[in-house]
């Protein structure tokens, strides 16, 4: 029978090289960083490991095109799907290959290729309904419900002048 003292010892030992392992790849994790550029070279991008925006440039002859907005959003999107393959490059020891598997398949999910350009994406389910009507016809808004008219005030009940109730039960005998 082995030793409870050096069992725990054991464990403490590879509890404490796992945590020098993960932490040591989550160093990694935080230092790969990604960089793309717009097809013209005019605008620049670097984005974390996280996919968040870290670096921008912008060149002067771009400044004023009306769809900058769209071309530097364009350029971060593919900055960002590059990152699962940043990601298993820049991590040179990973925890487990389970881990680096999940690491990558969500950075995957998350920041997918975009789509080429001039490519117009499916109609979404919703619109599916409006396949077939005039884009002139899906613009317009519903037309609205007109009023109900008012219902018209009941006449009141009439009374018997004789004090008498004439319900149903007044005489005692429903069937009359």
């Amino acid at each position: 029978m082995t030793n409870p003292e050096q069992m725990i010892a054991d464990f403490e030992a590879r509890m404490a090289e796992s945590q020098r392992k993960a932490e040591r790849m989550v160093g990694e994790i935080e230092a790969v960083s990604v960089s793309a550029r717009s097809k013209d070279g005019q605008i620049g991008v670097k984005v974390d490991h996280a996919g968040n925006l870290i670096g921008l440039e912008i060149g002067l002859g771009v400044r004023d095109k009306p769809d900058l907005a769209e071309e530097i959003l364009g350029t971060v999107k593919t900055a960002q799907s590059k990152l699962a393959a940043a990601m298993q490059a820049g991590v040179t020891d990973p925890v487990g290959p389970e881990v680096m598997h999940q690491l990558v398949s969500r950075l995957e999910q998350a920041f997918p290729p975009p789509e080429p350009e001039g490519f117009t994406a499916p109609p979404s389910p919703r619109d599916e309904g409006d396949r077939f009507v005039p884009e002139e016809e899906r613009q317009l808004p519903p037309a609205p419900k007109p009023p109900k008219p008012p219902e018209p005030p009941r006449a009141p009940r009439p009374s018997s002048d004789d004090g008498r109730d004439d319900d149903y039960f007044s005489d005692g005998d429903y069937l009359r």
